[in-house]
């Protein structure tokens, strides 16, 4: 049933969990960056940075350049979740969020 339920409402799902991937994260970016250099060669940082700059330089583009980088992300992470409740209260106007198996 939850199977076919995912299937079938791919358009509420989907979207929702590349949201959810980009704002987790952007979060899981600022924490690490609090303990890796922002040169660091550490693969799991490189991977985070070229996973979240798209969404960085976006965020970037609308706040002050004197923000310190971990600000930009932490405001990514609250335009993601916001995106989210977007999204959310859109498909409720529309009618097309997925019912509650019973």
């Amino acid at each position: 049933m939850t199977g076919s339920s995912l299937l079938t409402h791919w358009y509420f799902h989907l979207p929702n969990f590349i949201l959810a991937a980009i704002m987790y994260t952007l979060l899981g970016r600022a924490l690490l960056g609090l303990i890796v250099q922002p040169d660091s060669e550490n693969y799991i940082w490189k991977a985070f940075c070229r996973l979240t700059d798209p969404v960085v330089a976006v965020v970037a583009l609308v706040t002050p350049k004197a923000t310190a980088p971990v600000v930009i992300w932490l405001f990514g992470f609250v335009w993601m979740f916001w995106l989210r409740v977007g999204l959310l209260y859109l498909f409720l106007v529309l009618g097309a969020v997925p019912k509650a198996a019973t």
